[in-house]
């Protein structure tokens, strides 16, 4: 079972073949798939589970926080189940692909205190830029 499911599982969240199936498409290492592409693998899965159904399920799945939305230079917002690990995502800015990164060291270490502008940083989101080898 997907780390995902077990902790939508846990929270008792009402498991219908719909939600399962957006669980199941969305489960494993470095899933950042857009709404469409959810769409798509579920209806191999599941053929009468409808677009609506599939936006609204992701809709309730960041809400929740159990799910990431990941929004990269203008492109379709993708779906992150590694909502609950700290990573920061490598971008192909040739074809998009996405990766999840765990870069060692505080991230906020690089930022001096006077850029910070008086803000209590809590967070920081990284986003590395480059070519992946299919299009380098």
């Amino acid at each position: 079972m997907s780390d995902l499911l077990e902790r939508l599982l846990g929270r008792g969240w009402r498991m219908t073949s719909q939600r399962r199936v957006v669980a199941e498409v969305l489960s494993g290492d470095h899933v950042h798939l857009t709404a469409d592409e959810v769409h798509a693998r579920a209806v191999e899965r599941l053929p009468e589970i409808s677009r609506s159904t599939v936006y609204n399920t992701l809709g309730e799945l960041v809400a929740l926080g159990e799910v990431a939305e990941v929004s990269t230079d203008g492109r379709a917002k993708r779906y992150d189940p590694n909502a609950h690990r700290s990573h920061q995502h490598l971008v192909c800015s040739g074809c998009g692909t996405i990766r999840d990164v765990h870069p060692v060291g505080d991230p906020l270490a690089g930022l001096p205190a006077e850029q910070r502008f008086g803000f209590t940083v809590a967070a920081a989101e990284i986003t590395y830029r480059g070519r992946c080898p299919s299009c380098a």
